[in-house]
């Protein structure tokens, strides 16, 4: 059974060597170029901090650091997470 806690953001890395262009054609070398993320989430269950990571796709706007997420977590394994951004 699932249920749902909050997790708060540590950690933002932006994934520079996986550039995505949007556009056909660019007149600058970042024209039109949007970026991958990956998100470090912690979150605690019983007195217990777990850590977890989450990659965002291009398109996808990342939270900033000390922002709030929710965390749906297996009330038998804690450890097993799923982020909602």
């Amino acid at each position: 059974m699932e249920k749902e806690i909050t997790g708060k953001v540590t950690g933002v890395a932006k994934q520079w060597w996986l550039k995505v262009n949007t556009k056909p054609i660019r007149l600058k070398f970042m024209d039109g170029a949007v970026f991958p993320h990956i998100i470090k989430v912690v979150y605690s269950v019983d007195g217990k901090e777990y850590t977890k990571r989450k990659w965002l796709s291009a398109g996808i706007i990342p939270p900033h650091i000390n922002d709030t997420v929710k965390v749906f977590i297996d009330e038998n394994k804690p450890s097993k997470a799923k982020i909602e951004v």
